[in-house]
């Protein structure tokens, strides 16, 4: 989609440059069957370098792009109503390019909050020191989850105080509702007790963005279609609580050094799985992971998280299978899980998710550059 976009600004840049020709003799096809004067010639030419321009910033993935395109909008929407008949096609494409630049403009205007919250807590973070995860460290961990640490080669790396994950998978609804495709650019600070995570999804060719915002304790879910209508949102105790489940899949899952952290209550062993409870902000939420012989946690099953239930929320058992164990900025964690709720009547797969990258200990950025999805 975005090379097909691309080119049709190209496309519409090039055709600006017949009115050019015209004005200025040059052999170049010629759609202008009216007389161009040689300062309507120049006015069509900048309006096809500003195209240009425009499609060359989206390409690098330039915000500046946007600019650009309004300003070449509006100066060949001029031009067409000026040589109207024989320019009047190009409305058309005026008016895609704007649809475009609109949707473009809504979504880095929805990000904005998201990449203004990751770069005030990236300056935060960058404050706390950072010692090696040592032996001793974990000496008071259940035995499988000592294993899980081994396995996940933390011992003698620095402990984590943030991590950054790329994501890509599907979402849906419901089991009858199609599959969305989707990636999302997520930051989890662990003594903030904060995960931003942001999502790019397509439903029905059209682009859906989420903003998932959990803080010390609070949470909410903003979705938008096209980034400007708001098709969901929620937030409340039970997104709290919920929130709060999926901050301690993610240390668990995601970044196994973290689970030394004093917030954790390692209550009961039964064999290879490990019943534990965490505490944030005066909510308690618990867990079973369930690990291999060869240390790997395959299974996080947790009783606290809530479901969408019409307008309502439900409290279901929740799971996130694992699978496909690789290794991640030097460390082993799972690349795919499932997302389940399991409801009286059977197990709801409501997500996949499949780790692109991660990046612990993520230092201070000057400006959203690595912020992006």
């Amino acid at each position: 989609m975005r090379i097909t976009f691309f080119l049709l600004i190209l496309f519409h840049a090039l055709i600006h440059l017949a009115g050019f020709s015209k004005a200025f003799n040059l052999e170049y096809p010629n759609i202008i069957v009216q007389n161009v004067s040689r300062i309507f010639g120049i006015f069509w030419l900048i309006a096809g370098t500003l195209f240009m321009v425009a499609a060359f910033l989206f390409y690098l993935k330039k915000d500046s792009w946007m600019l650009f395109s309004i300003m070449a909008i509006c100066l060949s929407q001029y031009l067409v109503i000026a040589y109207w008949p024989e320019a009047k096609l190009a409305t058309i494409l005026n008016v895609v390019i704007l649809f475009g630049t609109i949707t473009a403009f809504a979504e880095w205007n929805f990000s904005r909050r998201y990449k203004k919250q990751v770069m005030g807590f990236l300056r935060q973070s960058s404050l706390e020191p950072v010692s090696l995860l040592t032996e001793a460290d974990i000496q008071y961990l259940p035995y499988p989850v000592k294993q899980y640490l081994k396995y996940s080669g933390t011992i003698g790396k620095p402990k984590v105080k943030n991590f950054k994950v790329k994501l890509s998978g599907q979402l849906r609804q419901s089991a009858q509702a199609e599959w969305m495709p989707f990636t999302s650019g997520q930051y989890n600070f662990i003594n903030a007790s904060t995960r931003l995570f942001f999502l790019y999804a397509t439903m029905k060719h059209l682009a859906v963005t989420g903003f998932h915002c959990f803080k010390n304790g609070k949470a909410f879910m903003d979705i938008r279609l096209l980034s400007m209508f708001r098709i969901q949102y929620q937030s409340g105790k039970e997104m709290d609580i919920s929130e709060t489940v999926t901050f301690f899949n993610d240390m668990c899952c995601l970044a196994p050094a973290t689970l030394i952290d004093g917030r954790i209550q390692w209550l009961e062993t039964d064999g290879n799985k490990v019943h534990a409870s965490f505490t944030n902000n005066c909510i308690t939420i618990s867990a079973w992971l369930h690990f291999n012989e060869e240390g790997e946690l395959i299974n996080f099953i947790s009783e606290d998280r809530y479901a969408t239930e019409g307008k309502k929320l439900i409290r279901l058992p929740w799971s996130t299978p694992l699978k496909e164990y690789k290794e991640f900025d030097d460390r082993k964690v799972a690349f795919y899980a499932d997302a389940v709720y399991t409801y009286p009547d059977g197990d709801f797969s409501y997500g996949n998710f499949r780790v692109e990258s991660i990046e612990y200990n993520v230092p201070k950025m000057e400006d959203y550059t690595n912020c992006n999805h």
